[in-house]
């Protein structure tokens, strides 16, 4: 036990642990009210917020004789007092307030208060500020909540983590939606995807994954895209088919949650979320059948069509919730057409492949699937989909020289926040977003 004459340094998350003892914390002024001669103090850090209580002006000195306001980084020492009508149930007494970072102006949004009640534009042009709401905080921890859940389900699987370039020689997806560079007087590209390079790494470690952005320069102004975002990808070796990727998937989307439920609590609680169950089975049902079932229940003929609209995601979605009692569903098969060369084909459904998107809650969040695994089969699909295969040599190689049946999958972090929370926009569940207007902050 520290002595009253010896405070010793601890953060709000850990003050419950410390009733009795003289402590010090550093923060910010996130809130001073003065109450009929009594005194509240309020200081948030990175982890929650703590009052100290006083009924002796000469303790505010520091903040009133500058006029400082909210914002302002103290230190506060005081003696951690259990008081159950207090917020967390512990408060600071006898306090000794120090100014280290004055602030006079006020903040663009008022941090203070339980809810940010701005506007999007304004929570976006403010970010950097508006980022220190607890809310706010809150939303990012899951998100390295989430990352920290990926990369321990994958590791516990015999995974190694590595990092794939981003600045590359082809767009990976063979579209024209990249973002071109001038890389020392030629074209290079931002990366869509680590695809080819986790690919090449199954030859290397047979399981890989990675924690990265990724770069979309599709024009799209909707409220679940945005043109930068981090993907959360793996890829394995030695697998039956699709269903071996979906099964891992299944077991790596549960981890994290669990792992969000274990660590979280407070953030979970402050958001007031619930966390969805991941069934033991997720349920899936082929492209074409889902297409049919539309047509079928709701007289929309999308029988044909190689992609399904958001609005048929919604459907199936909401026929997965009533038919399994599951937010999750698996669409498989979709169209060769839709999918990139590398795909492997559904060798018993000609026109279809071996891939699947996982939509959540009527919402495409992961899409993964089944590669080519042989040197053949990829020249093949270059000669058929119109590709030289000049471009993509050194991804070739790897293929020339053995690789096994394999498969991956990727998840859109983001994505997956804006669902757990029912966010209306995905640029809330990112942190700076980039989108077809937006460079800053």
């Amino acid at each position: 036990m520290a002595s009253s004459a010896s405070p010793i340094r601890v953060r709000t998350h850990e003050i419950l642990t410390h009733v009795g003892e003289r402590v010090i914390l550093q923060g910010w002024l996130h809130n001073l009210r003065r109450l009929g001669g009594v005194n509240f103090i309020i200081l948030r850090d990175g982890w929650g917020t703590v009052q100290a209580v006083t009924e002796d002006e000469a303790d505010l000195a520091p903040l009133l004789q500058e006029g400082l306001g909210v914002e302002t980084v103290i230190r506060l020492t005081g003696t951690v007092v259990a008081t159950p009508q207090a917020p967390g149930g512990v408060e600071l007494h006898q306090p000794e307030l120090a100014v280290i970072t004055p602030v006079q102006e006020a903040p663009p949004l008022a941090l203070n208060k339980r809810r940010l009640r701005a506007a999007l534009p304004t929570l976006l042009d403010h970010a950097v500020i508006a980022n220190r709401h607890p809310s706010r905080r809150a939303v990012f921890r899951l998100a390295a909540g989430l990352m920290a859940g990926f990369r321990a389900a994958l590791a516990d699987r015999g995974f190694t983590e590595i990092q794939t370039p981003k600045i590359v020689a082809s767009a990976t997806e063979s579209g024209a939606n990249v973002f071109t560079i001038d890389y020392f007087g030629r074209p290079a590209y931002l990366a869509q995807s680590p695809q080819f390079y986790k690919q090449i790494m199954v030859g290397v470690f047979e399981r890989v994954y990675e924690v990265g952005p990724v770069f979309r320069a599709e024009p799209h102004d909707t409220a679940r895209h945005i043109n930068e975002y981090v993907s959360l990808d793996a890829e394995f070796g030695f697998i039956q088919d699709h269903f071996s990727v979906m099964a891992l998937l299944r077991e790596v989307l549960a981890h994290m949650l669990a792992h969000l439920a274990e660590a979280y609590a407070p953030e979970l609680a402050l958001l007031q979320l619930s966390l969805p169950p991941v069934p033991a089975t997720i349920p899936h049902i082929h492209f074409a059948d889902a297409q049919e079932l539309i047509f079928q229940r709701h007289g929309v003929d999308v029988r044909g069509e190689p992609d399904l609209s958001p609005q048929d995601e919604r459907w199936l979605g909401a026929w997965a919730q009533a038919e399994h009692g599951s937010d999750f569903l698996f669409v498989t098969g979709y169209p060769m057409a839709k999918r990139p060369f590398y795909t492997h084909p559904d060798p018993n459904r000609p026109g279809y492949s071996n891939s699947f998107d996982l939509l959540f809650r009527g919402v495409e969040l992961v899409t993964g699937g089944q590669r080519l695994h042989r040197y053949p089969d990829y020249l093949a699909a270059l000669e058929g989909a119109g590709l030289s295969p000049e471009p993509f040599a050194t991804y070739l190689e790897a293929f020339r020289y053995g690789m096994p049946p394999h498969g991956g999958f990727a998840i859109g972090l983001e994505r997956l926040l804006m669902q757990l929370l029912d966010a209306p926009n995905l640029r809330l569940t990112t942190l700076f977003p980039r989108d077809m207007t937006r460079l800053a902050p």
